[in-house]
């Protein structure tokens, strides 16, 4: 028996949690925090770095260069209409320009909050996948596929596993709970 696919799993379950932790706002300008924007271009509803080139050319701003200066109003407009954002775009004809402002204490201890929440999420999951390859390797003992010293063996490297990506979500949630609390 082979506990790589459960390996690979926690990996992605991390990897996710790096995605969800770019989306959380520090105050700083990050061409990350639009990717959930949707925009109406074409007749259809596209993700915004489908339809534009997002940049972060300072600390407080994001800039937004369209390749169609068409879908100029409906960048806009998707940005100002997105309620989990709180941003107010500004566009002069050719960009659309999206100024950070910086957070306040009780806005930077709401995100760490949000920040606590998908550290939780991501426990959630590797919980999941570590029930998951332990089931595997109990059925496996029943079926007499493995011996009881492989069996033990087999947990212990699940249980390894488990700690160093749990490790690693609790280094980058402390790194991102700092960036967020620096002014």
């Amino acid at each position: 028996m082979d506990i790589r696919q459960y390996e690979d799993k926690m990996k992605q379950a991390y990897e996710h949690f790096l995605g969800e932790l770019k989306k959380v706002r520090t105050g700083r300008a990050n061409a990350a925090m639009l990717d959930s924007v949707m925009v109406t271009a074409y007749g259809t509803q596209m993700p915004l770095n489908q339809v534009s080139n997002v940049t972060a050319p300072e600390a407080q701003l994001i800039q937004i260069t369209p390749f169609d200066p068409g879908n100029l109003q409906a960048i806009a407009s998707a940005i100002r209409d997105n309620p989990t954002l709180g941003l107010n775009p500004s566009d002069d004809g050719r960009v659309v320009r999206v100024p950070i402002p910086a957070l306040t204490e009780d806005r930077r201890r709401e995100y760490v909050k949000v920040l606590n929440g998908k550290v939780e999420d991501c426990m959630i999951a590797l919980r999941g996948v570590r029930r998951d390859a332990i089931d595997a390797v109990t059925q496996a003992k029943k079926d007499k596929a493995v011996g009881e010293d492989d069996a033990k063996r087999l947990e212990k490297q699940v249980d390894e596993a488990m700690a160093k990506v749990k490790a690693e979500v609790d280094s980058a949630a402390k790194a991102k709970e700092n960036e967020i609390m620096t002014i």
